[in-house]
């Protein structure tokens, strides 16, 4: 136990997943990508759920992920997103992974180590990352199969879902176009949240939400579809009142004019409250805001208090909305940065109590 944790709201969570799988076609299974930790909210208990909702299979970044779900009892189909080194070639087996295939030389691995391996082949219809360019995709597919390897599905991944549809289309078009003149027939995903959201590729067998469950808008724009499922608490773990002059934190950044109160607050930049909320940040207390006086620390954060709080209170370091200074979307947009990026730093070490 610790006197900062993170609360998530599974119940909010089914309301994201039925609002996403209402957009989708009768025979439209959902992957849930659980990847980073389940995008910090914690990948075991969130895969869990979201399988007892409703979703077909899970999706995960590395071997590594994938083997703890195994661990935790999930049968489930999960995917191994990205595209496939040789190196992982045999811990992606060794968890009962469907790889991403882009190479020939990941094929080449998969087969020594276990032919007739499942994985799904990835084309690059625009994003330029990862994929098989469309024009070589049945000479791939021709290489891959000759080696014994199960090709069961073919996907892409959309570059800009959530800021032009135009071109999102174009890129579906290019896929399906990719994938038409070939005599098997493969399943099929493209749709990310912010896809899925659009309605854009929603009618395939697969589409793959991952922010959006989380209730976190892959677009500003979206913040009335969705409900975030995260709240981070903390407890003070001291509470002092200033004299004149006296400076608080690394380098002494900042300095009371006297009489100030002040709460210790105990997490820092290793919990994921990043350095940059240095003297800029806020808390909530209620409906107070108060603001972040001096350096960030690794482990401990201080916070200017306008009243002394009572002793069990309890400060809101992420809010479960869009407040634009303590939400994850709205703390992103003042760094300049995603909420992707804030909810994935959220620490291991944070723990975790699920509602």
């Amino acid at each position: 136990m610790r006197a900062t944790w993170l609360e998530i709201d599974l119940g909010r969570l089914a309301a994201n997943y039925r609002r996403l799988a209402g957009q989708l076609g009768p025979k439209t299974r959902v992957i849930g990508v659980v990847k980073a930790n389940a995008y910090g909210h914690g990948a075991v208990p969130v895969a869990k759920r979201l399988l007892e909702l409703g979703a077909a299979r899970l999706a995960v970044a590395t071997a590594g992920e994938g083997a703890e779900l195994r661990r935790a009892g999930i049968e489930a189909p999960i995917h191994l997103l990205g595209s496939l080194h040789p190196d992982e070639a045999e811990d992606a087996l060794k968890a009962d992974l469907v790889p991403t295939l882009a190479t020939l030389e990941a094929a080449r691995a998969l087969s020594a180590l276990r032919p007739g391996a499942t994985v799904h082949v990835k084309v690059d219809t625009g994003m330029g990352r990862v994929g098989v360019p469309p024009d070589d995709l049945a000479d791939f597919l021709a290489e891959v199969e000759a080696m014994g390897i199960e090709v069961e599905g073919i996907l892409t991944h959309f570059a800009v879902a959530d800021e032009d549809p135009a071109l999102t289309r174009a890129q579906l078009a290019r896929f399906l176009a990719a994938v038409r003149p070939l005599k098997k027939r493969y399943l099929l995903h493209a749709a990310n949240s912010a896809a899925v959201l659009a309605g854009i590729g929603t009618d395939l067998d697969f589409v793959r939400p991952g922010i959006a469950l989380y209730g976190l808008p892959p677009d500003q724009s979206l913040t009335s579809e969705l409900s975030p499922i995260l709240r981070w608490k903390a407890k003070a773990t001291l509470v002092k009142t200033l004299p004149a002059g006296h400076g608080v934190g690394y380098g002494l950044t900042w300095k009371a004019r006297g009489g100030e109160t002040l709460a210790t607050l105990p997490f820092g930049y290793a919990d994921g409250f990043h350095r940059a909320l240095s003297n800029r940040g806020f808390v909530r207390l209620g409906r107070e805001y108060l603001p972040v006086v001096g350096r960030v620390s690794m482990d401990q954060t201080t916070v200017l208090l306008k009243t002394p709080p009572p002793p069990d209170a309890v400060f809101e370091v992420v809010t479960a909305d869009f407040d634009p200074r303590t939400s994850l979307t709205g703390r992103a947009r003042a760094l300049g940065t995603i909420n992707y990026e804030l909810a994935t730093a959220l620490s291991p070490r944070l723990p975790r109590r699920y509602i």
